[in-house]
């Protein structure tokens, strides 16, 4: 089960919190973007479990994703690809024909066999290495 929210969510700021602030090190995890971003939360046992944000981006039918978190707790459960599942069914509801990413160079794997490819080079964000990724839609 999962709710769609057109703001950011207690629900998801608190796996946020959790995922990216406490457990690897990320100071600036909240920005104006949860202002405009669409906020999924997916909920195992009726327990929030992971999160994820989109927005639309400059070109048409281009939506950017990002925030995908899963609490610790939950992982290990292929949570991650129903995450990126039911993403893309957002997006392409939504009129999106591809969906950009920045990937934690570390999980570049899991994106690429959710059917991302990477470009461009790698660059660090905050203290961690990251690389662009995108999905064109069919």
């Amino acid at each position: 089960m999962y709710k769609k929210t057109d703001k950011l969510c207690e629900e998801a700021k608190i796996i946020r919190e959790e995922v990216f602030v406490k457990e690897q090190g990320f100071l600036d995890e909240f920005d104006d973007i949860d202002e405009v971003a669409k906020h999924l939360v997916f909920y195992v046992d009726g327990k929030p479990a992971a999160t994820c944000r989109y927005y639309r981006g400059k070109a048409e039918g281009e939506y950017i994703a990002g925030r995908i978190a899963v609490r610790q707790e939950f992982r290990g459960r292929n949570l991650g690809q129903h995450i990126m599942e039911i993403l893309e069914e957002n997006v392409k509801k939504d009129g999106g024909r591809s969906i950009i990413l920045s990937a934690q160079k570390r999980v570049q794997g899991f994106y690429e066999k959710s059917g991302f490819e990477a470009y461009g080079e790698i660059y660090m964000d905050e203290h961690c290495e990251h690389i662009n990724m995108i999905k064109t839609l069919n």
